[in-house]
């Protein structure tokens, strides 16, 4: 044991004091920040414009066809298909005369393919026209119809979690942003961290350091040794990354205005509604509020907590599986993607019924797949982010997390009996059924 200790300083050393560990681990939570103000910006100024002339044969879609950001609807005397481009237009829409309920189709002429997302606006928006059409002729005025629409968008959805007598409000978008950042922060440390205990197992293998080392330690320490070293790397760099992204979020509302400050601590203090004498909160100060208050829903303790677990247990469940490729591989690159490539699908596999269980976290396949040690480490996480014991009840919490350790038990069994007899071995193509035969004969 105190063999496996050194191996685990080691590793954990030689890693944790590299300056390009030290220039991630800084320079990720920076990376990350700029890439969500990054596509917040490019979702607002990206946009595409469209200025379309619209004949219509009805002669009732003029002013009922209403202009969005991306939309905007004309409707010249002069334009035809032969001439919108010359008249400063990138579409033309060719209503029919719609008489009855027969389903009629529209043609959109256009010098440049328009999204599919718009063509679905533009439909809607036709359809809401002769909505409004449609009532019109049933006696309800065209103000009345517009102080309707107007008025009657005043609902706002909140959702509560039941806990016994008491309740807590919850939120669904919330909780798909922690299960799509959860299980893909997951998703990719596998992969890095997984890797990177191969290829040091295959350097020492290729450099014959192994064999010295060997010659004083257990293979089977030296690949545990790897493996939690390692694993204690990539946990230490997670707690940094959280531990700069809190401070750096505490600077930035530091550095606010004192008057957004003062009007988001009042907005806290009575649950988001204006006091007296603070009727004209600002949009940032509200903005800032419904951030807050949609991050506080969640229980971040048992995410947190239960984030670390899945991603020691996911990547020691892996990171063996790993190292038992590393040992077989001599000096062929090729040889270890052929290798890994049994390791890596159930991973990509896991991502994929990851991102189908965030949408549906109740289904059966979102039961066994939070169950099933290969993907379990992705998919539970995405099912506890919509809450404990609401969706995931306490015993399928325990019961996931007991057959992890058992599976990380059985791959590191398995696993070592091949690092045992691959890590000595030079010169031979090894495959899967050479490796079964090593992991399942007897000592």
């Amino acid at each position: 044991m105190n063999k496996t200790w050194l191996i685990i300083q080691r590793e954990y050393s030689s890693r944790v004091k590299n300056k390009r560990f030290l220039l991630i681990t800084i320079l990720m939570p920076l990376l990350m920040v700029g890439f969500i103000v990054g596509s917040a910006y490019l979702s607002s100024t990206g946009t595409e414009q469209r200025k379309i002339a619209v004949i219509d044969p009805n002669g009732f879609f003029k002013g009922h066809l209403k202009n969005s950001q991306q939309l905007e609807f004309s409707f010249p005397n002069d334009v035809d298909t032969s001439n919108y481009k010359q008249k400063g237009y990138s579409d033309v829409l060719i209503l029919p005369k719609f008489e009855g309920n027969q389903k009629v189709d529209y043609i959109l002429r256009s010098k440049k393919s328009m999204g599919m997302m718009l063509q679905e606006s533009i439909t809607n928006k036709i359809n809401s026209a002769i909505e409004d059409q449609m009532l019109q002729e049933a006696g309800i005025h065209q103000d009345i119809l517009d102080s309707i629409h107007k008025s009657s968008q005043f609902a706002e959805l909140k959702a509560y979690e039941d806990k016994g007598k008491s309740s807590k409000e919850s939120n669904a978008a919330l909780a798909s942003g922690i299960g799509y950042a959860s299980g893909f922060l997951i998703y990719l440390t596998m992969f890095i961290y997984g890797s990177m205990v191969m290829r040091g197992v295959m350097e020492e293998k290729t450099n014959r350091i192994a064999e010295v080392i060997i010659s004083s330690v257990k293979p089977f320490e030296l690949m545990m040794g790897k493996i939690i070293g390692i694993g204690a790397v990539g946990l230490t760099q997670f707690l940094l990354w959280i531990i700069l992204i809190t401070s750096l979020s505490s600077v930035a509302l530091g550095l606010l205005p004192a008057d957004i400050q003062h009007q988001v601590s009042s907005l806290h203090q009575n649950n988001g509604q204006f006091t007296t004498g603070m009727l004209q909160a600002s949009e940032s100060a509200q903005r800032i509020y419904n951030i807050q208050h949609t991050l506080a829903t969640a229980n971040w303790t048992l995410i947190i907590s239960c984030f670390i677990f899945y991603f020691l247990g996911g990547f020691l469940f892996y990171a063996a599986l790993f190292a038992a490729v590393g040992s077989v591989v001599n000096e062929d690159p090729q040889d270890a993607q052929s290798l890994m490539f049994p390791i890596t699908m159930p991973i990509i596999f896991s991502y994929v019924i990851t991102n189908v269980v965030i949408q549906n976290p109740n289904t059966p396949m979102a039961f066994w797949a939070s169950m099933i040690p290969f993907s379990s480490p992705m998919v539970m996480m995405a099912r506890i982010a919509y809450g404990v014991p609401s969706t995931v009840p306490y015993w399928e919490l325990a019961l996931s997390m007991l057959i992890l350790i058992a599976g990380f038990i059985f791959t590191t069994w398995l696993s070592g009996k091949i690092y045992r007899t691959g890590i000595l071995l030079y010169g031979k193509k090894v495959t899967w059924k050479e490796m079964f035969k090593w992991a399942f004969m007897k000592a």
